[in-house]
């Protein structure tokens, strides 16, 4: 490590120099409170930034271990810092002026969900943080702006980072209040189950959204309130009671008109897997952290799933314990997505009818009389969600608006009127006497044995260098290749989509061989992960600060996305 006057007389040597000199600061430079480390540098005043990073031990950053003493808290205490230091960048971001990028200044930006990143990581053992960031060289033209630069990395960076990464600097009452939060919340996950509940959502909490491409809420929303025979108490450490509707394991069904907040409280609960910012409105929504949201993916591609479960005896006589299409149908890709999300060790399902294959969810008593079972490859998913249920534990929340054929079925019955729950079970099975139950058929089912096993793709492993490209939450490209990732619908920040590239590829190069199952092939990206951080799945000799934690269920859903398995 070099001293910080070394780094300044190297940035003295090489002002008006041209662009790639700068590539000889590469290394790791020692200030009075941090050490700044230059990992990778442009090649261009217009290319993508350079990556650095600050390194704090844990004695100068002077936060209290406890602080980051149990998994939630550390992962909270991170996304605290991230954003703070993310602010205090931006005050600074372009101050110093150039060509290109010259001058920016940016961390990762964080939304409404609290995530693993690795912008931002504290080892819990010593308490010293590593802070990634990403800094446009100043050039003019294409010839090095030392100055400029040096302007940057000696007052403004250590501005920033003194303003946001020691204890003794920052709002303290703040960061223990969004300790205190995560506390909270990690007692109402680990009460669900006690409570025989797969999801809770506390009175008051507001889940309408600003806009389609806003998360934070909605000003002068609705609070929600809980019907009273759905009412939950709970007592977190830091909070004298907190009131709400506990949702029971089994089958629950959510009706009401059109725009009275039904899909609204399915996207809360499809997001509640993740814990939410003090002021999100949905602070104490919590779901069930396996909980998989459902739906038809037209064209779609499936490799080798077994949907007979679903859908048996086609008339082409193709094979559905091990089925594989380039472009499923609406129905076929719902199936497929029904077994991939078992085969996740998924517990809840969440399905909308919006977004569902009719033929897929229902088959009324008429049409069964009309085309006979024998006539019909396709089991509905009301025939199977009581099996699923019973045998299995799956629960199942379903939205329905407009088919009223679940209500033999459901076990909890709750109507939404103008964003307020009611509990209608007991009126809706009364109503429900009057017309046929959909007849399930007499033969029990069995899973499978989800022992599919797949051999890596051999035009990844030939090329020397593979790039990973990320498009939004939408999809992710390895070379080539793109995984469409569009329906993934719990994916809640374009770096979950990075790191599920990240992740793939490594599976590719490190762990698919052909004999270990998908399952298998899961627990050991996560394992690798949980023993030696999320970086270490990037393949790359400096931290990707652009990385954020998936889901197990989303680790899954890429990789069975892949065209090429």
């Amino acid at each position: 490590m070099k001293p910080s006057s070394s780094l300044r007389s190297m940035l003295k040597s090489i002002d008006h120099k041209g662009y790639p000199a700068y590539k000889g600061l590469r290394g790791s430079y020692q200030f009075s409170s941090f050490c700044l480390n230059i990992n990778h540098v442009q090649g261009d005043p217009f290319a993508s930034p350079s990556h650095l990073s600050l390194s704090i031990s844990g004695k100068e950053a002077g936060f209290p271990k406890d602080f980051f003493d149990k998994p939630w808290r550390k992962i909270t205490f991170q996304d605290h810092l991230l954003r703070l230091f993310g602010k205090q960048l931006a005050r600074f971001s372009f101050q110093a002026k150039g060509s290109g990028k010259s001058g920016l200044l940016s961390a990762s930006s964080c939304g409404q969900e609290i995530l693993e990143r690795t912008a931002l990581t504290v080892d819990p053992k010593t308490g010293d943080i590593t802070a990634c960031f990403e800094a446009g060289f100043p050039a003019r033209g294409r010839t090095i702006d030392a100055r400029s630069l040096e302007k940057m990395l000696f007052e403004l960076v250590p501005k920033a980072a003194e303003a946001s990464l020691f204890y003794r600097r920052i709002r303290r009452e703040d960061l223990i209040r969004d300790l205190h939060l995560s506390d909270d919340q990690q007692y109402i996950r680990e009460q669900l189950p006690l409570h025989g509940l797969c999801a809770f959502v506390a009175d008051g909490s507001i889940l309408p959204r600003e806009s389609g491409v806003s998360q934070r809420p909605m000003k002068h929303s609705v609070p929600f309130v809980s019907p009273k025979s759905y009412q939950v108490t709970l007592t977190p450490p830091h909070c004298k009671k907190i009131t709400g509707m506990g949702i029971p394991k089994g089958i629950t069904l959510i009706v009401g008109g059109g725009y009275h907040g039904k899909s609204t409280l399915l996207k809360a609960l499809e997001l509640g897997v993740y814990n939410h910012i003090a002021g999100d409105g949905r602070e104490y929504v919590l779901t069930d952290d396996s909980a998989f949201k459902l739906r038809a993916e037209d064209g779609r591609s499936i490799c080798r799933t077994d949907i007979s479960l679903f859908i048996n005896d086609l008339p082409n006589g193709k094979d559905t314990s091990s089925f594989s299409t380039e472009d499923a149908s609406g129905s076929t890709s719902q199936a497929a997505n029904t077994m991939e999300a078992i085969e996740s060790g998924a517990s809840l399902l969440l399905i909308d009818e919006d977004t569902s294959a009719t033929n897929f969810m229902i088959r009324d008593e008429l049409m069964q009389r009309v085309v006979h079972r024998n006539q019909e490859p396709i089991t509905p998913f009301i025939e199977r969600i009581r099996y699923l249920y019973d045998k299995h534990g799956i629960s199942s929340i379903l939205v329905a608006g407009s088919s009223g054929s679940f209500f033999h079925t459901a076990d909890h019955i709750i109507q939404m009127d103008r964003y307020l729950p009611k509990d209608i079970t007991q009126e809706a099975k009364e109503a429900a006497k009057a017309f046929p139950a959909v007849s399930v058929p007499k033969d029990e089912p069995t899973l499978p044995d989800f022992q599919r096993c797949f051999a890596p793709c051999k035009s990844l492993l030939k090329d020397r260098r593979t790039k990973v490209k990320v498009m939004g939450k939408d999809s992710v490209s390895i070379n080539k290749e793109i995984i469409d990732l569009r329906y993934v619908e719990q994916l809640a920040d374009t770096e979950q989509t990075a790191a599920l590239g990240y992740a793939f590829l490594y599976a590719q190069l490190h762990i698919m061989d052909g004999k270990k199952s998908l399952q298998q092939i899961v627990d050991q990206i996560v394992d690798q992960i949980k023993r030696k951080g999320l970086s270490s799945i990037s393949g790359s000799n400096y931290l990707k600060s652009g990385l954020a934690m998936p889901r197990r269920q989303e680790i899954f859903a890429c990789i069975n996305r892949f065209r090429k398995l």
